[in-house]
């Protein structure tokens, strides 16, 4: 399931989701340009509050009168809070763009009293202290959120609340206990790794799952990937890294699995995936304690959606484990989307919007597997194929989309050999390609072209692909 993520960080919620004295505000302050923006990436369920916020956040201080709000230091991102968007605020916001809560709880300074209250508030109907409340702040029915994540990159030290693998294990373990006693028909996310690189990764997945295995459906995971050193060929490079970190922690879960004897399995999520880097110098500057500040704003550029593009194939081809991927975040802060506060254009396309919105809109269905044969080129690191592809069958629609990146600054010849299926025309072929692997897109100029060199013949698909491209044929085929 593709999915995005906002949380009280920067401008990503007050002048991104929710602007009241905005000209295009509704009734409730929500940013009607930021809603039809949302739309058109198509994600079913969105993560929220955090993300670091959630480790020092009450949930309780969201809802109610807006006028008997406390406003509160965030000390994830120092930062003032104002509380004027909350839980209501974020269900009501959810039912407009059409997607789902992945609701966390805060187990950093918090824990297992907030999470039994937060969840009766939520999906219990009435009769009782907490649900009564919420009828008493407007939402009669309960919110039924089914999706909950037991706190957020509990093996960082920057998390308030930080704790070692043991102690996290335990605490999640008793929260997930009484979290299910609510409500025994919710999915949960235990808290995996914040990146590859942490020096407990491996022992912590470990620790944890000896401790929830049998209480959580998903471990999450976490990485964001920069390029400090201005190396395209390495950055691109880095979706092999991301496939190992993928392969490493499934590992582990069946490890973990084979040790206890036990049938069931864990499925991952990877609830937080990005290019993060553009803009840390400047959030280093930032001074402290104010209302939506400037935070973690970068602004991607052509080489960033290539390499996005190529890490969300790398997710496909993990879709028989990867349940969920939320790309990191929605608005303003490592986003797809921008939006101004005046002026226009109110909202701006991010370089990677495009391939984002692309596959949460076309990667439905079923993911295929595939037998590749290309060439590669050596990385630091490791063997990168110039060629990175991946296909989905979506049988509601009787539509086969292929994913195709070429990550050469050569023009390549793309051919696939449709097997066990009957290929009956084009839908749409788009190539995104052309542009200076520097260019940002503030100007709006970027789009998605047409890819015209595109055969398709006894279910074999050729195609020329145009240097540094992001490709995308959709075709009508019957299983």
């Amino acid at each position: 399931m593709w999915g995005s993520f906002t949380e009280q960080l920067g401008r990503s919620v007050y002048e991104g989701i929710y602007q009241p004295d905005h000209p295009t505000a509704d009734e409730d302050g929500f940013r009607k340009d930021v809603i039809e923006a949302v739309k058109k990436l198509n994600v079913p369920l969105i993560r929220y509050p955090g993300g670091n916020f959630v480790s020092g956040y009450n949930w309780e201080d969201g809802i109610g009168p807006k006028d008997q709000r406390p406003t509160k230091l965030d000390l994830a991102w120092r930062s003032k809070e104002t509380n004027q968007f909350g839980l209501h605020e974020f269900m009501k916001w959810c039912q407009k763009v059409g997607a789902k809560p992945d609701m966390a709880v805060n187990l950093g300074t918090r824990g297992i009293d907030e999470a039994r209250n937060l969840i009766e508030y939520c999906n219990y109907p009435k009769g009782t202290y907490w649900s009564d409340m919420r009828r008493q702040n407007g939402a009669e029915k309960p919110f039924n959120i089914k999706v909950w994540s037991l706190g957020n990159e509990m093996d960082g030290d920057w998390q308030i609340g930080h704790k070692t693998a043991y102690e996290y294990g335990r605490l999640a373990h008793e929260t997930a206990k009484v979290m299910r006693l609510v409500d025994p028909d919710i999915e949960l996310v235990a808290s995996g790794s914040s990146l590859r690189t942490m020096p407990t990764f491996g022992t912590w997945e470990e620790t944890l799952l000896d401790h929830v295995y049998d209480d959580v459906d998903y471990l999450s995971l976490h990485q964001y990937y920069d390029n400090y050193d201005d190396n395209l060929a390495e950055f691109l490079g880095k979706s092999v890294d991301f496939d190992g970190f993928i392969s490493d922690v499934v590992a582990v879960c069946d490890a973990v699995k084979a040790r206890r004897h036990s049938n069931k399995r864990i499925n991952l999520s990877m609830d937080e995936w990005n290019v993060w880097y553009h803009s840390k110098a400047d959030d280093d500057k930032q001074a402290p304690w104010q209302e939506a500040p400037h935070l973690l704003e970068d602004h991607y550029n052509f080489e960033d959606a290539l390499l996005v593009g190529s890490l969300a194939i790398t997710l496909m081809k993990h879709a028989d484990r990867v349940k969920i991927g939320c790309l990191a975040q929605l608005i303003n802060v490592i986003a797809p989307i921008m939006t101004n506060t005046t002026g226009e254009p109110s909202v701006w396309y991010q370089s990677i919007f495009y391939p984002f919105m692309q596959v949460s809109n076309f990667a439905q269905g079923i993911a295929l597997k595939s037998q590749q044969d290309v060439p590669a080129y050596k990385a630091k690191d490791y063997d990168v194929p110039y060629t990175d592809s991946m296909a989905t069958f979506n049988p509601d629609k009787d539509e086969l989309t292929i994913f195709v990146e070429n990550k050469s600054k050569e023009k390549v010849e793309f051919e696939s050999t449709l097997a066990n299926f009957d290929v009956t025309g084009i839908v749409e072929a788009t190539q995104f390609c052309g542009y200076d692997i520097k260019k940002t897109n503030e100007d709006q100029s970027m789009k998605l072209q047409t890819l015209s060199s595109i055969t398709v013949s006894d279910n074999k698909v050729s195609a020329n692909l145009e240097p540094l491209s992001w490709n995308v044929i959709r075709l009508n085929a019957k299983d």
